[in-house]
């Protein structure tokens, strides 16, 4: 068992904040305005997941469209067991769970029949 852990006052370019860390770790960063906030989030050669808050539900979604990761959490609502889940960037190869999860695994064929 490894405790929650958070790092607060975290630069955006440390090393902390650039890695996944698979685990209970948290680094808190502050910002001005959430075109930083954006930035701050994107600044990343990783995308696997993100999470974005607001009493305002629609612009709540229209920050997290601008967040390049493949999962965006809205106000702490997952995304369910039947949406595709897997990384932007270098997270990640593919998608898992929904549809899309099954492409790796499936060879398409097509046939061409004459029309009789």
């Amino acid at each position: 068992y490894v405790s929650p852990t958070v790092f607060a006052d975290v630069e955006p370019g440390a090393k902390i904040a650039q890695e996944e860390i698979f685990g209970p770790v948290l680094t808190v960063h502050a910002f001005d305005t959430e075109d930083e906030a954006v930035a701050i989030a994107n600044n990343s050669d990783y995308g696997l997941n993100g999470s974005v808050f607001s009493a305002d539900p629609e612009h709540a979604l229209a920050v997290a469209r601008r967040i390049r990761t493949g999962t965006v959490e809205v106000n702490g609502n997952p995304v369910g067991f039947t949406a595709p889940i897997g990384g932007f960037k270098n997270s990640g190869i593919g998608r898992e769970a929904g549809p899309e999860g099954f492409d790796a695994y499936v060879e398409l064929k097509s046939y061409g029949l004459p029309l009789s």
